[in-house]
């Protein structure tokens, strides 16, 4: 049996982020939820308000002799706006901003790292503003935002405007480390 690690990002909207991690090979489960404030146990109408200091993040299950952290992070910085500061697209506050919440001091070095090299490269125009912070607490959504896009793709805007073409582009960008589609869960 081989061992896990977890990682943990906040890329905006936690529906686009779980829909996008979801789809990579050697991911085994993501998981909705908050991280990065100060009230415990908050719900989602909490986080929304922006009162609660969190953000809505996901946490990410994966088998690290199939895919590396090197790997998640890359697909962290190209699958949301790294230069926008508490917003993503239309999704504003602080509870919208781009974080990667360490587990450890590798994890740790690594986003340094890549976010060093990414800003020095001049990728985007805009310097990064991605917080780097330790992972303290996080807190699972409820239940009706796991798996959202899988069980609103036709039922929900949202999802028919701003998800569904963000996974499309990833699938395309990404098309070499995806699950096979019969393996996507």
């Amino acid at each position: 049996m081989s061992s896990t690690e977890t990682a943990t990002f906040g890329t905006g909207c936690f529906w686009c982020t779980e829909a996008i991690y979801k789809e990579l090979d050697g991911v085994i489960s993501v998981m909705p939820g908050y991280s990065g404030g100060h009230t415990e146990n908050p719900t989602y109408g909490e986080v929304c308000s922006g009162e609660t200091g969190h953000a809505e993040a996901t946490q990410v299950v994966y088998d690290p002799s199939k895919i590396s952290y090197d790997e998640l992070l890359e697909v962290f910085f190209k699958t949301h706006d790294p230069t926008s500061l508490n917003r993503q697209g239309n999704d504003v506050g602080t509870q919208y901003r781009s974080v990667i919440f360490y587990h450890n001091d590798e994890q740790k070095r690594l986003a340094e790292k890549y976010k060093t090299e990414l800003d020095r490269s001049g990728a985007w125009d805009k310097p990064i503003v991605t917080e780097i912070a330790p992972l303290k607490k996080f807190y699972p959504a409820e239940n009706y935002h796991h798996d959202y896009y899988e069980y609103n793709k036709d039922k929900n805007p949202y999802c028919s405007f701003v998800i569904r073409p963000k996974l499309e582009k990833f699938r395309k960008v990404f098309k070499e480390k995806l699950k096979q589609v019969g393996s996507r869960k």
